[in-house]
């Protein structure tokens, strides 16, 4: 597909030219014109269910990486006959089991942060799918992809042991409320029993209040420790589950750093024509 040229996109505000620029290494800049002025800033992001596979598009209104940096207030695209910038973005991923493309689309908002009308949405919304599949199906889109992992890994090793060294800690807790659950469980059954030999021996509505599988009783004490034991177990092994995939994908981005720098050596600058 050619990497550059003007398509056109009809949206519910009219017909929008979408005009693509010359790739920057991990994104393509497209100019809007008709019915939205402004600009779209396409680049490849990582998949939003694996953090080491980059194998997603995201189109993000304005000039820039919205997720890196905010767009000044009069960059912002808006609408050919307003005057109000929007913010959103949308990203395109491949499906976990079917052959077919999702997309992610986070809520547009105005400059001021009030959310637009349901056409706009709508127009806006079409106007990111349209960038984001011109550069799915761009010949240099694995160059994008490339480009984009190299930039991220450094930020996403940071947020990656920070979140295992979290899911960690989360698993530990789990584990220790699960084992005190046991016998606080055992407990509370006896004291259940104990509350009820007492009723049969002196009938008092006190103790019956306690029998009863109502607030503060013994018995809904008895029904809470019940399950709490089996719960915190099952949340602290997805606690560890959710640590070793972090761990896991931390690994894995480091081996594609290094098999990238042994195969191709140091990443070029900004704005050259490099093959990443």
């Amino acid at each position: 597909m050619p990497t550059t040229g003007t398509f056109t996109i009809e949206t519910p505000s009219g017909t929008v030219r979408a005009t693509a620029g010359p790739r920057h290494t991990d994104s393509v800049v497209f100019e809007l014109h008709g019915a939205m002025r402004g600009s779209v800033h396409v680049t490849g992001t990582q998949h939003p269910h694996y953090w080491d596979q980059f194998t997603a598009v995201r189109a993000c209104l304005g000039p820039v990486d919205a997720y890196q940096m905010t767009a000044p207030d009069d960059a912002l695209p808006r609408l050919a006959r307003g005057g109000t910038g929007y913010h959103g973005s949308l990203t395109r991923y491949p499906a976990d089991y079917v052959d077919c493309v999702e997309v992610s689309v986070r809520q547009p908002t105005t400059a001021a942060g009030n959310e637009p009308s349901a056409k706009t949405t709508a127009t806006l919304t079409a106007v990111l799918r349209a960038c984001a599949d011109s550069v799915a199906q761009r010949d240099d889109l694995p160059l994008i992809l490339d480009a984009s992992r190299l930039r991220r890994t450094p930020g996403l090793l940071r947020f990656l042991s920070s979140a295992s060294a979290r899911a960690d800690a989360d698993a530990v807790r789990c584990e220790a409320e699960s084992r005190a659950a046991r016998p606080a469980l055992k407990a509370a059954v006896a004291a259940w029993w104990t509350a009820a030999r007492w009723f049969t021996a002196q009938p008092h509505p006190l103790l019956m209040m306690m029998l009863e599988n109502r607030d503060g009783s013994l018995a809904r004490l008895v029904h809470v420790m019940e399950w709490q034991g089996p719960y915190f177990a099952e949340c602290a092994a997805e606690a560890k589950a959710r640590a070793d995939r972090f761990r896991a994908e931390a690994v894995s981005l480091r081996a594609q750093q290094r098999g990238r720098t042994r195969r191709r050596g140091a990443p070029v600058s900004v704005g050259t024509k490099e093959t990443v």
